[in-house]
């Protein structure tokens, strides 16, 4: 005779679960986009954007991943939760990849797997009923208006990644933990003196590198350094040689692709370099190699953010 209770308190459970609100609107570089149901066919472009997925767990509504073995080499974790999931194309996708697959949802941003003007953008996807989320960090390309570069680049595409996936409670908590993080690292380097920091992606006769709208003048900060170039008006892009040796910086963030030489092909550069050798960071040897994804929005900003600030000031943090 209980078990008529016992269902009715089943039921009086279901019913008190907070309900999956859509449709959902959400902002994409200013422009809204509204989900009736959360995607079930995704494609997810860059190592960045696809490690925001998976902190996610979104891998069951996944049909490819884009972008990836053109360009990096991939550890066994992030193998391991790509599971299944195939790269549809090793560097950017055409319109007809993303066709075949069926998707019925893009997660990419300008320059990070669309081109202004090029064959895959939220316009020509929209007239396949594909939509899309543009990373945040790369409107600039299209509004020049942006903000600088905040952490919130991060913290707003993952709560926004998982409002598109009806996931938003999961994304709060994922960025509280991320934020909890951070305030114990500000914590520990408030009142030392924030370093000049320069970062090296790549480039011989000019440094491709990181201006005030792009992720590392974010993570500089929050690590408790300044970026050198956080006034140059744009994200990634090219700075003079002479520049960047006359302002002096005094830590390197050195990009690793992992690939033959890794980061120390940009080191022996800098260390023959006329002028870059007699800055102090080269003269010191104070450098810190990170990967794509650690320089990027994504998850990896965390522990990014963590290794910077240890190598900023010695003894600010606990060793890891």
């Amino acid at each position: 005779m209980r078990l008529p209770v016992l269902l009715s308190s089943v039921a009086l459970a279901i019913l008190a679960l907070p309900a999956l609100a859509f449709p959902v609107t959400i902002e994409s570089c200013g422009k809204p986009v509204i989900f009736d149901a959360p995607p079930k066919a995704a494609v997810i472009h860059d190592l960045n954007m696809t490690e925001m997925a998976f902190a996610l767990g979104l891998q069951p509504s996944m049909v490819g991943v884009t972008g990836i073995t053109g360009w990096y080499k991939t550890g066994p974790e992030f193998l391991k939760q790509q599971g299944g999931i195939p790269e549809l194309a090793p560097k950017y996708p055409s319109l007809e990849n993303l066709i075949a697959a069926k998707t019925d949802f893009f997660f990419a941003g300008w320059y990070y797997g669309m081109k202004p003007g090029g064959e895959v953008t939220p316009d020509t996807l929209a007239a396949k009923g594909i939509k899309t989320f543009v990373l945040s960090e790369s409107c600039v390309h299209l509004d020049k208006s942006r903000q600088r570069a905040t952490m919130n680049l991060l913290y707003d595409d993952e709560i926004t990644l998982g409002k598109i996936f009806g996931k938003q409670a999961e994304a709060e908590a994922l960025v509280a933990g991320w934020k909890a993080r951070l305030a114990k690292v500000q914590n520990a380097v408030a009142g030392r003196p924030a370093l000049r920091v320069f970062l090296y992606d790549s480039g011989e006769d000019k440094p491709f590198t990181a201006g005030k709208f792009a992720m590392p003048t974010a993570l500089i900060e929050a690590a408790g350094g300044k970026n050198l170039l956080d006034d140059f008006d744009m994200s990634w892009g090219s700075a003079a040689w002479e520049t960047v040796a006359v302002r002096n910086p005094e830590f390197l963030i050195l990009l690793d692709y992992q690939d033959d030489a890794g980061y120390q092909k940009l080191l022996t550069f800098l260390k023959a370099h006329p002028a870059m050798k007699e800055t102090d960071a080269v003269k010191k040897g104070r450098f810190l190699p990170l990967r794509y994804q650690q320089i990027t929005p994504g998850p990896a900003n965390i522990d990014a953010v963590e290794a910077l600030a240890r190598a900023l000031h010695p003894g600010a943090l606990p060793a890891q």
